[in-house]
């Protein structure tokens, strides 16, 4: 019984081929994954309830997206990280007594009452 041998050249090929479609199917599978899927929220719409229960984020980063949002419109650019734990935590508890406001003007509230 007699055996062909394939050449060296074309066996590398084959290979080369298999890795690359093994690398781009990988790409492609990764590239589809929803969990990886970009959330775009208006912050605008979230109420306090919505913010306290987690229905639409970790209250903490909507939090810091506010108060950065409020201090940038006042020309505010420094950043003490214990007033915004502070803010943030005045804030969930304005929230539990106040569902139904819009969590922005709950924060604006915040900000505009006496420490």
């Amino acid at each position: 019984m007699t055996q062909t041998r394939v050449p060296r050249r074309r066996d590398k090929k084959s290979k080369m081929k298999k890795l690359f479609i093994f690398i781009a199917s990988g790409l492609a599978i990764s590239a589809s994954d929803p969990s990886r899927a970009q959330v775009l929220l208006d912050v605008s719409k979230i109420t306090c309830s919505q913010f306290v229960t987690y229905k639409v984020e970790d209250p903490k980063n909507i939090a810091i997206w506010i108060s950065g949002y409020e201090h940038g419109k006042r020309g505010n650019t420094v950043l003490d990280v214990q007033r915004l734990m502070a803010d943030a935590d005045k804030l969930s508890k304005y929230c539990i007594q106040n569902e139904d406001t819009p969590v922005m003007r709950a924060f604006e509230t915040i900000l505009s009452s006496p420490e």
